[in-house]
């Protein structure tokens, strides 16, 4: 079938109502991960708004290392956004549809940030390299034109490469087939519905995985092997003890997002970890999301005493 004619026939084929399967076998886990999914998505919503006002507001937290942080808990709570509404509905629902224009949207925007976060990560990593490895050249290396030009790039690459899974995603006929095994749009799950050959778009997310998920990471765990060669020529414990506080929430951030990601988009699935891959979704979309303030906060004493600051006032 050709490009021409597959174009056509996707036109043809099925268009209407697409059916959110989850775990609709089981309606007490059902209602289970409805409570879960909403604790998880007001946490997210208070979080990231509260970390996101705060640096905005303060003045003395307009760094690069919070302005970077700004931009994951924004990219967060969009992430959250796009998913969690229509999912907590579809849990209350015995008709768990989607419009397939809606789910090619949501595909499209989750799929985007996603692939952003994954690349704004690596750029946090080379803030903390340059922060610790270069302290007295920090502020000219991480200059605002750098910074704004490394976000910039981090939301650009995540979603052109997202418009490009959904280009080929709407190309593909589906044959009536509308039955998609996962609590949201997720690329995996929907490239089961087609009805014709998908090895081009497999091997384009397999290439886009490696892109955007093993690259950041390697450049990650290079960072940090300079980062850890820094820490242990800082004199006092003190000094050792504050970067070892900063770059280890990173770290914990990045092993919950990329160690998920990876599970659902790398590794082969089979049909008995089905189950497992979808929990595994849930996990980086809601749980991820909302421990990412508590990560980056919980022992960050700027952000404590500016939060102070801004409650005094």
């Amino acid at each position: 079938m050709n490009v021409e004619t597959s174009w056509e026939y996707s036109n043809q084929s099925y268009q209407g109502d697409l059916i959110l399967l989850g775990v609709s076998d089981r309606p007490r886990l059902e209602m289970l991960l409805f409570a879960l999914v909403l604790a998880c998505y007001l946490m997210t919503l208070l979080g990231n708004t509260t970390i996101i006002m705060v640096s905005r507001l303060d003045p003395g937290l307009h760094t690069p290392m919070y302005f970077f942080l700004s931009n994951l808990s924004f990219i967060d709570l969009c992430f959250t956004t796009s998913l969690g509404p229509q999912m907590l509905v579809n849990f209350w629902r015995t008709s768990k549809t989607i419009p397939y224009g809606a789910c090619v949207a949501e595909l499209y925007i989750s799929l985007g940030l996603g692939s952003t976060e994954c690349i704004l990560l690596a750029a946090m990593a080379y803030d903390r390299y340059a922060a610790i490895c270069h302290p007295l050249r920090y502020t000219t290396i991480m200059s605002h034109s750098l910074c704004f030009m490394m976000a910039a790039v981090s939301w650009i690459s995540g979603f052109s490469v997202s418009l490009v899974h959904t280009v080929m995603i709407l190309r593909l006929p589906l044959c009536g087939r509308n039955r998609v095994d996962h609590f949201f749009c997720e690329l995996p799950a929907f490239l089961k519905l087609a009805c014709v050959d998908t090895s081009l778009n497999e091997a384009l997310m397999l290439s886009g995985s490696v892109v955007f998920l093993l690259a950041p990471v390697s450049l990650i765990t290079v960072s940090y092997g300079y980062i850890a060669a820094a820490v242990i020529r800082i004199p006092s414990a003190e000094g050792r003890k504050r970067a070892f506080n900063t770059c280890s929430s990173h770290l914990m951030v990045v092993w919950l997002f990329y160690g998920t990601a990876t599970f659902s988009y790398l590794l082969p699935r089979s049909t008995s970890s089905r189950d497992e891959g979808k929990m595994i979704s849930l996990f980086y979309t809601f749980v991820t999301t909302m421990l990412n303030p508590l990560i980056y906060t919980l022992r960050n004493k700027e952000v404590h005493k500016a939060f102070h600051r801004l409650m005094k006032k």
